[in-house]
């Protein structure tokens, strides 16, 4: 009769051991929120919701509160060396605009705010 091997005990998690949150630093949401009080100031948004998770970091901006987000601006770590960690979602789901650059990816927002003149 042959003999198995013992089998080591499954190891427990601790918390140290679980990834941590994603959350945009401190320049990070100074750009995203220059862009949000230009967006209130023109009465284009009206409030916004941050999430962080172990993936991703978003921050909705709602046209009213009780909506849908009408963008979502998503941080995502595991694509900065793919597409870029950055991006912009519509309501819809539709990615606006992904890339390395905060600053460039919000750009898509901004066209919002040219209007013309009557």
């Amino acid at each position: 009769m042959t003999m198995m091997p013992p089998v080591p005990p499954v190891p427990m998690r601790r918390d140290s051991d679980l990834p941590e949150r994603v959350w945009f630093d401190r320049a990070e949401m100074a750009v995203i929120l220059s862009l949000y009080g230009r967006m209130v100031a023109a009465g284009e948004w009206r409030d916004y919701g941050i999430s962080g998770q172990r993936d991703v970091a978003v921050f909705a901006v709602f046209r009213r509160t009780a909506e849908t987000p009408l963008y979502r601006i998503e941080k995502r770590p595991n694509l900065r060396a793919k597409q870029g960690m950055y991006a912009v979602v519509s309501e819809g789901g539709q990615v606006l605009r992904r890339g390395h650059d905060l600053a460039a990816v919000l750009r898509v927002l901004e066209k919002k705010l040219i209007r013309p003149i009557d």
